[in-house]
């Protein structure tokens, strides 16, 4: 019972105005399920069989296709966030299992798309999902967004991870290894990044015969050279014998033009540029 300012008792019900913390609104809960559906919705909507059918000849995938593009998968992740722009970390985690453990593309793609939007709610310990995520995608086409977009900020934001990246570059799935060097690329393509650590990684696995380890490799030298040519050029001069026609194509790309002739011709004698 309170007092009026006269004195006069008077009884305050719950949820009162005159009780600040009782006029607090508790936010419904959100139905994981629903917004899953909500999505499958959306991307099936704009999908065709053909194109279903054409990207699983082309990604060479045991997952099933829906046949919606890229951008679709964008705006309807983007139009979820945009909705619910508050979702708790652990609704989000709850979301995107949701959607990873159901074997369709576009789904798990979404999955990662909603990572990278919500990547303000992700804390340290969540790399132990994306590292199962990465270990599960088998595809260029969930690894790499997965890897530069969600894995590399984390990383980025939580440095102690560094140990995480360094435990893939030497793991036995080269999907992994692959995805330990481009974690390390937007930094590294703004001018910044840790090029000694990417340099270590490199050398490590410079010798593979592997595709996707050398295009990754390549990758990274020619989006590192945009800031800084002087950097990579240091780095391939020494190394044009031991690398593969895939890596130095790319990695002197956006090398001055007789530098990057230079290195080639080196690579064509295998033998190392001493002097860059």
């Amino acid at each position: 019972m309170q007092q009026t300012g006269d004195g006069t008792p008077c009884r305050v019900h719950r949820g009162s105005p005159a009780d600040p913390a009782d006029s607090r609104q508790i936010a419904p809960a959100v139905d994981i399920d629903t917004l899953i559906d909500g999505l499958v919705d959306d991307l099936t909507a704009a999908a065709t069989p053909d194109r279903a059918a054409g990207a699983k000849q082309y990604l060479k995938s045991d997952l099933e296709f829906i046949g919606a593009t890229v951008p679709t998968i964008r705006t309807a992740a983007k139009r979820l966030t945009r909705g619910h722009p508050d979702l708790e970390r652990d609704s989000v985690i709850r979301l995107v299992e949701g959607l990873w453990q159901r074997p369709v593309f576009e789904l798990r793609a979404t999955a990662v798309e909603l990572l990278d939007l919500y990547r303000a709610k992700l804390k340290a310990i969540d790399i132990a999902l994306i590292e199962r995520m990465l270990r599960q995608s088998r595809t260029w086409a969930l690894v790499d967004n997965l890897a530069t977009s969600v894995g590399g900020p984390l990383v980025e934001e939580f440095p102690e991870l560094g140990d995480v990246l360094d435990a893939w570059a030497g793991d036995e799935d080269f999907w992994i290894r692959r995805a330990a060097m481009l974690a390390l690329l937007k930094p590294l393509r703004a001018g910044g990044g840790d090029f000694a650590r990417f340099s270590r990684y490199a050398d490590e696995m410079l010798d593979e015969k592997e595709f996707f380890i050398r295009k990754a490799i390549g990758w990274v030298l020619r989006d590192t050279s945009r800031k800084r040519p002087g950097l990579v050029a240091e780095w391939v001069g020494p190394r044009t014998d031991r690398m593969s026609g895939v890596t130095i194509r790319e990695a002197v790309k956006n090398l001055p033009p007789e530098q990057a002739a230079e290195f080639m011709a080196a690579y064509r004698e295998h033998r190392p540029v001493t002097s860059p």
